[in-house]
């Protein structure tokens, strides 16, 4: 028997128990049942957990099975991509969120829009995480709300196998709600800071937390300048103290990503504390920029002094009181800070790169895994890379190497559009086409996200609006250029009030109210034109 039927039967018995539910009907109740499966953030925590473990294991099989994600600062905006992947691709399988602390900043702080350096309220992440869910839930119930109006047609019209088919629908639902790696930027304070937000994150929903081995009140974006980190005690602290978290709230499979910014940060604000030679703390005090001294002499006031590799090293200390780390050892401290994060708690890695490149990425992840053979990573696809101009010059650069004539091509200026149906264009699209699936299998990459994509979405598709509505193409603009489309590629947001729950509604309101039921989806309902 169906598990929806069994669901109805169980419930009938319930009522049948209760002499004053006699106008309860148990088949109502059973679909509001199904229709919020996930009861609370930790359901969804838990959940959603077991998934990203799952898809880890079989990456490790298989490269090809590579996971992906785009970030989002709206719950409308996150269902919006479910519906879409669910409506293109038959399956939310291996497809997540993201959610970047980015977007936070610049588009969901009470201070309005503000640079990615954790300025904005650390609530509003856990808040995102929430919205988000929500609006997924909604999704997974709207969806089910339309099988069981399909279910009452075919019951209605004596369709046994179409009430068969639906029925195995109902039983075979596929939910919207998918993991969400969150951005927990560095922290947002000390270990304590962490655990208590990490805490609010997990309870929302999030099976998954980023952070970065920057200053927490230093913190900068990851493709800006300035960028300081902590040495390796502070960080791991911040890990265990999120693992904690996991663990008292039962999400015993949650998943760590430890960023390191290694690569392009240059500071530190902290000597490291080291108790003999080679620990973590003196690897870390390695890598810092001075002079040897050899007495007394060589110090000047202020000057702060350190054994290092078994020297006396006055490290460069800045106006700022910041220290330097030696110029070219950024990806050393990258296979440093990877190696010890693993070893120490974390899941996942995330390395961030000035520029989308396999090799590079290769290069640091195969030295990782000589230590740490399954390590993978987190990658940010990012749009603060130019894409088209990277990779038409690696390209060039490659075609130089060979040999080939590359003189019809001015490589600083490869992002003319005056290329864009030159052969070297067409291979370079063709490597960034294929980016993710080389990097997956040459990279060690296990998940790619694009942590800003509906940030400039939004940008773009409003700016061709305007420039249509408020010009020439009047309402054109925005009948052709919107409605048309949403209604030709079938998407479901055309009928915006069925997509914000009024359908729903009704069918509640009829629940509750039988024939006296007020409904909006009557025959004068405008939406009944699409």
């Amino acid at each position: 028997m169906s598990e929806y039927l069994k669901d109805i039967d169980a419930l009938s018995t319930l009522v049948q128990a209760n002499k004053t539910w006699a106008e309860i009907n148990p088949e109502y109740a059973a679909r509001m049942r199904a229709q919020n499966k996930f009861k609370t953030g930790l359901d969804i925590a838990r959940y959603t957990a077991k998934i990203m473990r799952q898809d880890m294991a079989e990456y490790d099989k298989d490269t090809s099975q590579y996971t992906q994600s785009l970030g989002c600062w709206h719950g409308f905006i996150g269902q919006q991509k479910l519906l879409a992947i669910k409506k293109h691709h038959g399956t939310t399988n291996k497809r997540y969120l993201y959610l970047s602390g980015w977007m936070v900043a610049a588009l969901r702080s009470e201070f309005g829009p503000l640079p990615d350096q954790s300025m904005h309220e650390k609530t509003s992440v856990a808040a995102l995480i929430e919205e988000l869910y929500t609006f997924l839930r909604q999704a997974d119930a709207r969806e089910l709300g339309h099988l069981y109006h399909d279910l009452d047609a075919a019951r209605e019209a004596g369709d046994k196998a179409k009430e068969e088919e639906i029925l195995n629908k109902i039983d075979n639902y596929q939910t919207h709600v998918v993991p969400i790696i969150a951005d927990i930027d560095a922290g947002f304070g000390n270990e304590e800071a962490t655990y208590l937000l990490a805490k609010k994150m997990i309870e929302a929903g999030a099976c998954c937390i980023q952070i970065e081995n920057q200053v927490s009140d230093e913190k900068q974006c990851g493709h800006q300048d300035g960028k300081v980190t902590v040495p390796h005690a502070d960080f791991l602290a911040k890990i265990r103290a999120v693992r904690y978290a996991f663990l008292e709230l039962g999400v015993e499979d949650g998943v760590i990503v430890a960023r390191t910014d290694s690569l392009g940060a240059g500071l530190t604000k902290q000597i490291a504390v080291t108790n003999e030679p080679g620990d973590l703390g003196d690897q870390y005090n390695s890598f810092l920029d001075g002079d040897y001294v050899e007495s007394a002499a060589d110090i000047d006031n202020g000057d702060v002094v350190v054994k290092a590799n078994g020297k006396l090293l006055k490290p460069k200390r800045l106006a700022s009181g910041l220290f330097q780390f030696r110029p070219g050892s950024g990806e050393d401290r990258v296979v440093l800070d990877c190696i010890t994060s693993l070893q120490h708690g974390a899941d996942l890695l995330w390395i961030e790169t000035e520029k989308p490149h396999v090799g590079q990425i290769a290069g640091m992840v195969n030295r990782i895994r000589e230590v740490v053979p399954n390590a993978k990573l987190v990658y940010n696809n990012s749009p603060s890379f130019n894409w088209t101009l990277n990779f038409r010059q690696q390209v060039f650069d490659a075609w130089e190497k060979e040999g080939k004539d590359v003189s019809a091509y001015d490589r600083a200026k490869l992002m003319d559009a005056k290329y864009d149906d030159s052969e070297l264009s067409k291979v370079a699209d063709e490597k960034i086409q294929s980016f993710q699936a080389d990097a997956a299998r040459e990279a060690g990459i296990f998940h790619h996200l694009i942590t800003l994509p509906t940030y400039h979405t939004a940008a773009l598709s409003t700016d061709n609006l305007a420039k249509g509505y408020f010009g020439e193409e009047g309402m054109l603009a925005y009948v052709a250029g919107v409605q048309r489309k949403e209604i030709r590629q079938g998407l479901a947001c055309v009928k915006h009030q069925d997509m914000a729950g009024s359908n729903m509604g009704d069918d509640h309101k009829e629940y509750f109210s039988g024939d006296a039921a007020l409904k909006a989806s009557g025959k004068d309902n405008t939406m009944n034109q699409f």
